[in-house]
């Protein structure tokens, strides 16, 4: 298995802290080619902002709201009860969904980790999977270990091996993200990964 190494995360702009951390998760799901691995960094990059954001940004205004969830938010009254009030949205959108069954669910569950691990319920199976109790503590997820660990049991879990086999950059997408939302920058992303580290 190709391993990273600091001098190649330095080269990608992510901090010394992800490389033992990575490195694990390779190990473990078998993201172990230099294609598996700039595929996953490449998406880990443009999803996370390069490794700096492991939390849901939930700060949206009401017209944010409104263009986003428009079945949720109709018009701009509701949308202005609920603008810039990230728990109040997160407890919105997301509540009897993904496994959220109690109040307050949306918000403790929140997009977390590498690639926004969302809901109970996949909070749950991941913790189940890592043995670790991440229902009682959810922002184990924005630390780089398990940030990591759960992006990759996210990877693991959806297949995206055999897509980044063949460099299938649309269809990893569409699994990850559920659209095609950055797809250029994603691409130009694992272009650049490979670069350094075939």
């Amino acid at each position: 298995m190709s391993l990273l190494t600091l001098e190649k995360l330095s080269r990608l702009g992510i901090e010394d802290k992800w490389l033992q951390p990575l490195n694990d998760a390779f190990a473990k799901y078998d993201i172990s080619t230099p294609k598996r691995q700039a595929c996953f960094l490449g998406q880990a990059m443009h999803e996370s902002g390069n490794f700096k954001n492991l939390e849901e940004n939930l700060n949206y205004s009401a017209l944010g709201l409104m263009k986003t969830w428009p079945s949720r938010f109709p018009d701009l009254d509701t949308a202005d009860k609920y603008a810039h009030n990230a728990e109040k949205i997160a407890n919105k959108v997301y509540a009897g969904r993904m496994g959220n069954i109690e109040e307050g669910d949306g918000y403790a569950f929140r997009g977390r980790g590498i690639f926004q691990l969302t809901g109970r319920e996949n909070y749950a199976n991941f913790g189940h999977n890592a043995a670790v109790d991440v229902l009682s503590n959810p922002n184990l997820l924005s630390t780089p270990e398990y940030a990591t660990l759960s992006a990759a049991w996210y990877w693991n879990k959806r297949s995206l091996n055999q897509y980044a086999d063949v460099m299938d950059v649309e269809s990893l997408t569409k699994r990850i993200n559920g659209g095609t939302i950055g797809l250029d920058n994603r691409k130009a992303q694992i272009n650049k990964v490979l670069d350094i580290i075939a």
